[in-house]
């Protein structure tokens, strides 16, 4: 093998993920669209409001709910009512309480990268036990030789990961949806990686890179990459 070692991005990769805060984000709108102009760009706010929480609260579903209470507070001065906030916070638990739904042939594929010895990893970002447990869910457990869930995505945080399991980055390769987090991390280190675009994508992750990725056009197609990579 070319490869001993497959990282394998979790939300957008593995299960959906993004479409459902897509879907709290509508209900976001609805609800605070009584209380701010028409010409008030909610999502955009909201957006704002995640990406500056970053430092301090993370990726996942539980800083995407402080952020809702957070930029609700601020759009309107402190006039929202708390009857908002609590149907917020209940649209944030339903997103930590989603049963993971596997993307199509993720299952088959996962075993057989196992079943034809490659080291299987994921790598991921988020809330700690949130991952851990949507893992647990997914009936993959046992495929994984660990879990990383990362503070976030850069080629630092990557060569830890790869210290730790005495992998040097040529001997690695990465799949994921984000192009930002999953690809140009790794093939800065000098890893492997292939873009495996979600239908929609968070904005905080989206990126302009003008050089040619590799593209996977589904997840069954990860088994035929990896043996194309050459020694």
């Amino acid at each position: 093998m070319a490869v001993d070692l497959v990282g394998l991005d979790a939300d957008d990769t593995l299960w959906h993920s993004e479409d459902g805060f897509r879907r709290v984000e509508a209900h976001f709108c609805a609800l605070l669209a009584p209380y701010v102009g028409p010409d008030v760009d909610l999502i955009g706010a909201l957006g704002a409001t995640q990406v500056a929480n970053l430092a301090s609260y993370g990726y996942g579903a539980k800083s995407f709910m402080l952020a809702m209470v957070e930029c609700a507070l601020d759009l309107t001065g402190g006039r929202v009512a708390g009857s908002v906030l609590a149907e917020l916070l209940d649209h944030g638990r339903a997103l930590l309480r989603r049963p993971v739904e596997l993307l199509d042939t993720v299952a088959d594929t996962v075993a057989d990268l196992h079943q034809q010895g490659y080291r299987l990893l994921v790598i991921t970002k988020g809330d700690l036990v949130h991952q851990l447990d949507k893992v647990a869910a997914s009936g993959l457990a046992d495929c994984f030789e660990a879990v990383e869930v990362l503070t976030d995505k850069n080629p630092g945080t990557y060569a830890q990961v790869l210290a730790r399991r005495g992998v040097p980055p040529q001997r690695f390769a990465m799949v994921g949806n984000s192009l930002r987090s999953d690809v140009l991390p790794v093939l800065a280190l000098g890893g492997r990686a292939a873009h495996l675009p979600y239908p929609v994508t968070w904005r905080g992750e989206v990126v302009d890179h003008p050089g040619p990725v590799t593209v996977l056009d589904s997840f069954a197609a990860i088994p035929s990459w990896l043996a194309g990579l050459g020694g």
